[in-house]
């Protein structure tokens, strides 16, 4: 049970990481019509910015400044270059987008090197949030934080006790996701600034008419969505790895998230997210070839069969494909995402 339970907790972490970067990347396109392949390179400055920042100050304010500064630069990116080729179409947007991730990637290399960075969490976040230890004579308990080593050691050789932990930092990046949800919704639907959103996205020509500067308004959406990137960055590159490859590891998987879920839909986003990390998660977890899952089920395969490569893979090898399977049938099935409403 302490398996599932903690595969569950750490395919939702996951899938709420992914939602950080495609709430950023959905509010973008909702908002703009522009589908920024420069998210990502977002994501991974972030964490580098925060790197320094917290190297100097300490991890809180680097969690602070990083996204604003992610989300000026991306705010000047937007007023500089975006605008000036935003009425010749998608293609113009997504080849300046593809070429800005490409120039943040080397810039990075050339100011913090090639190599991973040690991008630690602050101690309040060191260590685990909980550990669930199965008991096989008492069942299954919780203790807050580390348990201590007695209660992880079994008195008798008979009792078989596995205490489980659930790293901090995943705790502290599935609280954040959600109150970025919960703050989203709140913004775009019960504010004034939400409306005047809308309002520039749906009629732009009238939202000008009543002085509200359309323009400034797609600024500042853009800017807010690369400070959401570079937010998750810096929880993410402390979570997991800081290095230039990080960006490439996530983008396409982000991508898959937004059209799964449906393009401009949060509430799809989030639902994609979670349904993607969960999966994933429980592949890599649940480490089964088709081969022993025919003889648990009692079904006689051909000697021709078992020797097959194919039938020879386990779920983990084939994990990191299954967001893109879920794409093609999402896609075959149900072309508008999980949750999408937007008519392209």
């Amino acid at each position: 049970m302490e398996f599932f339970i903690i595969s569950m907790l750490n395919g939702l972490s996951y899938g709420l990481l992914l939602f950080m970067l495609s709430s950023g990347l959905t509010l973008i396109f909702s908002m703009m019509g522009v589908l920024n392949f420069a998210h990502a390179s977002f994501y991974m400055l972030g964490a580098y910015i925060g790197y320094s920042v917290a190297s100097l100050v300490g991890f809180w304010p680097g969690l602070v400044v990083a996204p604003l500064v992610v989300g000026v630069l991306g705010a000047v990116f937007e007023r500089l270059a975006l605008r000036k080729v935003h009425k010749f179409g998608h293609v113009p947007e997504l080849l300046i987008t593809f070429g800005l991730s490409y120039i943040i990637l080397e810039l990075v290399q050339l100011v913090w090197g090639r190599t991973a960075l040690e991008f630690r969490p602050p101690e309040l976040l060191q260590g685990p949030m909980f550990t669930l230890i199965h008991h096989s004579l008492h069942g299954l308990s919780l203790v807050w934080g580390a348990a201590p080593a007695e209660m992880c050691q079994a008195a008798d050789a008979a009792v078989r006790v596995v205490c489980s932990p659930f790293p901090a930092t995943r705790g502290f990046m599935m609280t954040v996701a959600l109150c970025m949800l919960v703050a989203l919704w709140l913004l775009l639907t019960r504010s004034r600034i939400g409306l005047v959103i809308q309002a520039a996205l749906t009629h732009p020509e009238m939202a000008e008419a009543l002085g509200h500067n359309v323009p400034r308004v797609f600024m500042l959406v853009f800017g807010a969505g690369a400070a959401l990137a570079g937010l998750g960055g810096v929880i993410g590159g402390s979570t997991f790895v800081t290095e230039p490859a990080m960006a490439g590891t996530v983008g396409s998987v982000i991508f898959v998230v937004v059209v799964v879920g449906g393009l401009g839909s949060l509430s799809g986003a989030f639902l994609a997210s979670v349904l993607i990390g969960v999966i994933q998660t429980f592949a890599v977890a649940f480490d089964y070839s088709f081969i022993t899952l025919a003889q648990q089920l009692n079904i006689e395969l051909s000697e021709t069969l078992k020797a097959n490569s194919v039938i020879k893979l386990t779920l983990s090898q084939v994990a990191p494909i299954l967001p893109y399977l879920f794409l093609v049938l999402i896609l075959i099935f149900r072309p508008k995402g999980l949750l999408g409403t937007r008519e392209e």
